[in-house]
């Protein structure tokens, strides 16, 4: 098979029941499909805020779930929330909708450097938190998140779109079944390119002439696309990092940038806490496109496709070559199974932090993992910053 748009149950066809098919019979994390599972009546009302990335969300498709209120400074992103989402009540800012007492869980899709302000704001309120990435922007961010989180008893989620692209989905499952081995070595990258003067570049560093949160944003500060596929796919921590950063040539936009960043591009060279490594590339510069990762283990690989045009494939010694994923549709509830954003991962980040909330339990991307996917990309950018030194990653995960 060679379209990666494929049921289970085909993927299952195709590969025989005997080998790699047999690992998709259920998907992961181990769960039955949608239809499988019991139902509930609980709904979970949800305040939105951030009129950008945040329309691209499915809360008004789950069953589940019901859009109370919407928020944004901006009045165009306010009006759009309404829109997509259907809901008619609105508040002018997160801080005035934290107070809405109908409101049971918040989604913060506003600019990074805002994320853990507000979410230990929201958090501090006793409502549900799900953030857009990253996590925070310094050490000293991440242990504020976490000890607000544990302090209230509330749920915290990060929405990591590279934990159900179905790829990542698929080496979940491979791993977690022993199939596939060990990954001893992997190589993730994220890659936007915005070269100075492009349309793109105008559209997100700039609002009516002025800077946004992304001009000139560190790279290594954004990490999570990349380090979710290892940490979203093994549970492996990484624990020391050498990172090299490269800065733009004659861009006078970086002179006394509000970061006092000099680099546009980052390739990092990571070690978990079993040994394996990780190589990590994220960059704006770079004559390359998107999210993507390659595992490698002593007797199985795997290969994501890429803008570049490598196919999708998993080679095991022995063995015919696999060059279709599922797509894992059947997981969620029938309204929710449309196409999204970030290959296809929208609805499902939609659908878990729902689902956790009604089974009062914690979501997947749980804030140690959310800490654990956004402490590497900080520590490597404070080790570019000093020429590759080697550092250490701190754990924020709760003792044993």
């Amino acid at each position: 098979m060679t379209s990666a748009d494929v049921s289970r149950r085909d993927f299952l066809h195709a590969t025989g029941a005997a080998t790699l098919g047999a690992a998709i019979a259920r998907a992961s994390p181990a769960a039955p499909a949608a239809s499988q599972r019991p139902q509930y009546d609980k709904k979970i009302r949800m305040g939105i805020v951030g009129g950008g990335f945040g329309a691209s969300f499915q809360w008004h498709l789950d069953p589940n779930c019901i859009v109370e209120a919407v928020s944004d400074l901006r009045t165009d992103r306010r009006e759009r929330l309404i829109k997509v989402y259907k809901c008619e009540k609105s508040h002018e800012s997160l801080e005035k909708l934290i107070l809405d007492d109908d409101i049971d869980a918040v989604a913060v899709f506003t600019g990074a450097p805002d994320h853990v302000r507000h979410c230990v704001a929201v958090m501090n309120t006793g409502k549900h938190c799900i953030s857009a990435v990253p996590a925070g922007m310094s050490l000293e961010e991440c242990e504020e998140l976490i000890e607000a989180k544990e302090r209230n008893g509330v749920k915290y989620m990060m929405a990591e779109t590279s934990h159900y692209r179905a790829p990542a989905m698929l080496m979940r499952q491979l791993y977690q079944d022993g199939i596939f081995g060990e990954i001893l070595y992997s190589e993730v990258e994220y890659y936007h390119p915005m070269d100075p003067g492009s349309k793109e570049r105008q559209r997100l560093w700039y609002y009516q002439g002025k800077p946004t949160w992304r001009h000139c944003y560190p790279p290594m500060l954004y990490p999570t696309h990349c380090t979710d596929f290892v940490v979203g796919v093994t549970g492996e921590r990484f624990v020391e990092v050498s990172c090299m950063g490269a800065g733009p040539d004659d861009d006078p936009e970086f002179e006394n940038n509000q970061y006092n960043n000099p680099f546009d591009t980052g390739v990092a060279l990571l070690r978990t806490d079993r040994g394996n490594i990780c190589r990590c590339n994220r960059s704006r510069t770079l004559h390359a496109h998107g999210e993507r990762a390659q595992w490698f283990g002593d007797t199985m690989s795997a290969f994501m496709s890429s803008w570049a045009g490598q196919p999708f494939v998993v080679k095991q010694e022995g063995k015919p070559n696999v060059t279709a994923h599922p797509d894992y549709m059947d997981l969620l509830p029938e309204p929710m199974r449309v196409k999204t954003g970030h290959g296809n991962s929208h609805t499902f980040l939609t659908h878990e932090f729902i689902m956790a909330l009604v089974e009062d339990r914690e979501p997947v991307i749980d804030v140690y993992t959310a800490v654990a996917e956004t402490a590497p990309g900080i520590v490597a950018h404070e080790s570019a910053l000093s020429g590759g030194e080697k550092l250490k990653i701190p754990s924020f995960d709760p003792q044993k």
